[in-house]
């Protein structure tokens, strides 16, 4: 288990369950209609098509990883890749099962463009230029499952703001191995300061509109502004020092951030929409996350100590 928690990276999936939250955050602004239980498999949905993405990841890497990334499951020999192949596909059937169950065919209607994009970026596409579209449009969508149980066109800013972060995310995690150049992370820093910028723009979205007036609405505004900062203080710092340093463990460093600055991302999307229900709960899944990194480099630290 602990094998297969590595190769699907486990914890990475707390940065992929906000997309969820945030879609409906957003759709449901203004005017929501009411949600059922069933609508809480969404956020599962979105898990398992990214968790299965990452073993298939690993599937089709496994020849590069073999020589760069010797320790990872698949060339270590923990995990073979036709059992890599299948916990993929395994993964997108029960996230095309729930996203079914939840939203019946409207949210199937986006969950299976959704795992194509998926698939196509870790077999196909990864290595090519339109490689880094093919993941934004994976995170842009993930926005949109989560608001198909309400007006999916009200969550189209939430999903391209998270897209635009993606398609950053991933042009710069092009250089984790050979390192970057001060181009492209000079390009990506500018971008989160633009992410940041328009997500925490002072004119009141419908969300805020809908949030009232007097202390609901600035209340709303500052906790949009405080998760703006957030997120611009998660990845901002690592870009910078890849621009002025475009090496391969600086770009690596910028990547994870990147990833990690995620959650907070869609805590501002979602404050924005006046949900601060759920930006609070994503606040919990941000500090879980960084509870998780620090127990990860106690573990490291310890070496042969850890059984």
């Amino acid at each position: 288990m602990r094998d297969l928690a590595e190769l699907v990276r486990a914890p990475a999936a707390l940065s992929v369950v906000g997309d969820s939250l945030a879609g409906l955050a957003a759709a449901r602004a203004g005017a929501p209609t009411p949600l059922r239980a069933r609508h809480a498999l969404l956020p599962v949905a979105s898990a398992c098509l990214y968790l299965g993405g990452m073993a298939l990841n690993d599937y089709a890497d496994q020849h590069v990883d073999a020589i760069e990334r010797p320790e990872r499951p698949i060339p270590s020999g923990r995990v073979t890749p036709r059992g890599a192949l299948a916990v993929g596909a395994a993964l997108t059937a029960g996230g095309l099962a729930a996203a079914g169950l939840a939203g019946g065919r409207r949210a199937l209607a986006v969950a299976a463009p959704l795992a194509a994009c998926v698939w196509t970026y870790d077999l196909v596409a990864k290595d090519h230029p339109a490689g880094p579209f093919f993941m934004a449009a994976c995170r842009g969508l993930d926005v949109l499952l989560g608001a198909t149980p309400d007006r999916m066109r009200s969550a189209l800013p939430a999903a391209a703001g998270l897209a635009a972060h993606t398609l950053g995310v991933t042009v710069l995690s092009r250089g984790e191995v050979h390192g970057t150049t001060t181009r492209v992370a000079g390009c990506v820093a500018a971008g989160t300061v633009a992410g940041a910028v328009v997500a925490a723009a002072t004119a009141p979205s419908a969300g805020a509109a809908g949030a009232g007036a007097g202390t609901a609405g600035r209340r709303t505004r500052w906790t949009t502004f405080a998760a703006a900062g957030a997120y611009a203080a998660a990845c901002l710092p690592a870009q910078v020092r890849a621009a002025a340093a475009p090496t391969a463990a600086n770009a690596r460093t910028a990547t994870r951030s990147g990833i990690q600055a995620m959650v907070p991302l869609q805590a501002t999307w979602a404050a924005r929409s006046g949900s601060l229900g759920t930006t609070a709960l994503l606040a919990g899944v941000a500090a879980v996350g960084y509870g998780l990194r620090l127990l990860g480099r106690a573990r490291g630290r310890a070496g042969v100590s850890i059984t």
